[in-house]
């Protein structure tokens, strides 16, 4: 009997031992499941993406567009020049815009074509007219003009422009991003995801400064080429009264030619161009003919019927 009591007892312990394992194994499962809620909860998504993951899109498709602008500037136009969005760093900020926002609402139709290219010619006919539009009205700076050509809205779109938007998201969303997604998911792997998100923040950061000092500088150079050549554009007494009131300050002036002079931003921004109150386009490099607005010339321009430009 003593010995049928013991082996009970052993029984009832590896039981009770057992019972105690399968509980804790029950409670670890809900504390991991608690802590994937949390997580998904706290890493906040639009349409299925977070937004460091949209941040990284956005800087890596404004590294690509200045690449691609670069190129075609040198088959077309035969010079390599400046084709950067801002005063500093090799980006194009409309492929990046452009890009991120195909993605966001194009990346779940990956398989369905028509709604892809449908899709990308909307999305980037409609991000194309503000990027103009918002240029013009904050900065009075014409990017791109397809007045002279047709099926165009206030020569800001065009339907050939539209037309390889969409072809663009086509092959964005089904071919080129699962290539980019799988080079981040690279990086992930061999540096820690959360020095990947202060990389990107940072970058995004800078990036963020660089445009606000982009527009300043901008809009000073404007001023300075309008009141120095006397041209006629809208509202000119208010731009005369900012030229004197910017340039008068001799110490502000001489900080202003320094870093943002006429040869800096002629050939950063080579295309930059104004509308005088009669809607004819002025070429602000015809306005410094002394500057080469180029960093090197291979050959002659090649005779294409439209260029694409879009380093706006």
């Amino acid at each position: 009997m003593e010995e049928i009591n013991v082996k009970l007892k052993k029984t009832n312990d590896e039981t009770k031992k057992e019972i105690k394992k399968t509980l804790e194994k029950i409670e670890n499962s809900k504390i991991e499941t608690e802590n994937k809620n949390t997580n998904k909860k706290k890493n906040f998504t639009i349409m299925g993406l977070t937004i460091w993951r949209i941040l990284a899109y956005f800087i890596i498709y404004s590294v690509v567009g200045y690449l691609i602008e670069t190129v075609f500037s040198i088959i077309t136009k035969g010079t390599w020049e400046s084709r950067q969005s801002f005063l500093y760093g090799p980006f194009c900020a409309i492929y990046g815009l452009g890009a991120s926002i195909m993605i966001i609402f194009l990346h779940k139709y990956t398989k369905k074509y028509n709604t892809l290219f449908f899709g990308g010619f909307i999305i980037g006919s409609i991000i194309e007219y503000l990027v103009s539009l918002l240029g013009e009205l904050i900065l009075g700076v014409k990017w791109w003009d397809y007045s002279n050509m047709p099926l165009n809205i206030n020569g800001r779109v065009c339907v050939y422009f539209s037309i390889f938007w969409g072809f663009l998201a086509l092959y964005l969303i089904a071919s080129f991003n699962p290539k980019v997604d799988r080079f981040i998911n690279y990086v992930k792997k061999k540096i820690s995801l959360w020095i990947l998100k202060i990389l990107t923040l940072s970058v995004t950061i800078i990036l963020f400064v660089d445009c606000i000092i982009t527009s300043i500088a901008m809009s000073f150079f404007l001023i300075r080429m309008v009141a120095q050549n006397d041209l006629n554009v809208p509202n000119k007494e208010i731009v005369m009264q900012k030229y004197e009131e910017i340039y008068s300050d001799e110490k502000q002036a001489d900080f202003i030619y320094k870093y943002w002079g006429d040869r800096k931003m002629i050939r950063t921004f080579p295309n930059v161009k104004i509308q005088d109150v009669d809607g004819n386009i002025i070429y602000i490099d015809s306005l410094l003919s002394n500057i080469q607005p180029y960093y090197y010339k291979f050959h002659e321009p090649r005779d294409i019927n439209f260029k694409l430009n879009l380093n706006g």
